[in-house]
């Protein structure tokens, strides 16, 4: 089998127009964006248009967009600025158990130094209930974080529902839309957000590059501390290269078209599956509230991983980690209730834009091959 890739959640391949913005401004941009001579103002400038570029795509103002290094960066500067910029004696978050580590690895840290955190449930879908949200509110609730799409199972959450009851309360809204950014609208004002994350590797711009939406008049403590970068808000020169690249897939991530046709074919594929499987491959995740591109399947009383490598060209991610000879189920599977002979066969096929019906038809033949008596999978 041809090598094929199916793994677009944890990273996308660089788009061509990117790949040229970047190396134009490596070539021309050489200067500091914040030097006010002549080799500043090239780099300067880029900076600026990228950021126009972000805010077009998310529908606010460029000033409201702060360039990071990435997701977990704008993640630990949304909570972490609010944190440190409260006054409360024991600030109350609260936020999903389902959500990216760069949301619960902060959240965890704050706890230790005085925190509280409640973390809702899900159904077995992955989705919260609003009305969990609007019990845990309390009178030192200082963020809500609830993410935009999951990464492993695509389950979009209810974010204009928990927006609007954040806003009857007064209290910050965040999203992590690293996943989301690319698939689905991601207006802000739509979503009713303060705070959003957004992830440049995700949807077709290098790693290294991301941003933080900051609602006009959300005042955060700095997360990175030096020089006055950013207004003041995030420490770090600019990278010209980084910016112009993100700035450009923004404006690609603009036209949601082609999700139309990603989505036929990720639905394609899930009948090919019950057709091959039937009862013995189970969907991971809403049915309709869902990621157009993702697809996360179970091979019921199989391992996840076994099945992967039994099929080394085709590039996609499992719902479970080996350990000591152990398969243990992802924490996002366990919160949703998935049963251990299910969750332990999981994988998680993520299309992309440019994801052909032929790879789709030769993943399920070698998914075929590799789950007959003879394949190299065993059963739990």
């Amino acid at each position: 089998m041809r090598k094929i890739y199916l793994d677009h959640n944890a990273s996308t391949p660089i788009a061509p127009e990117v790949a040229a913005v970047m190396r134009d401004a490596m070539e021309g941009a050489f200067g500091n964006p914040s030097s006010g001579h002549w080799a500043g103002a090239p780099a300067r400038k880029i900076v600026e248009t990228a950021r126009g570029q972000v805010a077009e795509l998310l529908g606010c103002d460029s000033q409201e967009v702060v360039f990071t290094s990435g997701g977990s960066e704008a993640n630990n500067f949304a909570i972490k600025g609010l944190f440190f910029k409260g006054k409360r004696p024991q600030p109350h978050f609260i936020t999903t158990s389902v959500e990216h580590p760069a949301i619960m690895a902060p959240l965890r840290f704050l706890e230790s130094l005085g925190a509280t955190v409640t973390w809702l449930p899900v159904d077995g879908t992955g989705r919260i209930n609003p009305d969990d949200l609007r019990r845990a509110i309390t009178s030192d609730t200082i963020l809500i974080s609830v993410m935009h799409a999951n990464n492993e199972v695509g389950t979009i959450q209810p974010v204009e529902e928990c927006s609007a009851i954040a806003r009857e309360h007064g209290i910050p809204f965040h999203t992590d839309a690293a996943q989301s950014v690319g698939k689905i609208p991601t207006r802000v004002d739509a979503l009713g957000v303060d705070l959003l994350t957004m992830v440049g590797h995700k949807f077709h711009a290098p790693k290294g590059v991301g941003a933080l939406y900051i609602r006009d008049g959300l005042q955060l403590g700095p997360f990175i501390h030096g020089a006055g970068h950013e207004n003041g808000r995030r420490a770090g020169t600019e990278s010209a290269m980084l910016t112009a690249a993100l700035g450009v897939a923004a404006s690609l991530a603009v036209d949601l078209a082609p999700m139309a046709e990603v989505q036929g074919l990720r639905d394609r594929f899930w009948v090919a599956l019950k057709d091959a499987f039937g009862e013995g491959v189970v969907l991971n995740g809403h049915p309709e509230y869902r990621l157009p591109n993702t697809l996360s399947v179970s091979f019921v009383e199989r391992v996840g991983a076994e099945i992967l490598a039994a099929m080394p060209e085709v590039a996609a991610s499992t719902g479970s980690a080996c350990h000591s000879g152990r398969v243990e189920l992802s924490p996002v599977l366990a919160a949703m209730g998935v049963a251990p002979e299910v969750g332990m066969g999981a994988i998680r096929f993520s299309l992309g834009r440019g994801t052909g019906r032929d790879d789709v038809d030769a993943v399920v033949s070698g998914l075929e091959k590799a789950l007959t008596p003879t394949g190299h999978e065993s059963r739990l």
